[in-house]
């Protein structure tokens, strides 16, 4: 039988993060990046989507 696990990513304000867990639930791999803030007025935040795609797509393959 092999081995199965489940990935988790998680794409918050500031990172990019994806965590493997084992099927009994234990972490088996973290990865994460931070994203770049972009603040062209007080009070706003904007992220690049190319960025947080690049992000996400190497935290996976991580």
């Amino acid at each position: 039988m092999s081995d199965k696990y489940i990935i988790a990513i998680d794409q918050g304000t500031t990172s990019s993060r994806a965590i493997i867990f084992s099927h009994a639930g234990q972490i088996v791999s973290v990865g994460q990046m931070e994203n770049e803030q972009i603040f062209p007025r007080a009070g706003w935040v904007e992220h690049d989507p190319m960025e947080i795609w690049t992000n996400v797509r190497e935290v996976v393959a991580a």
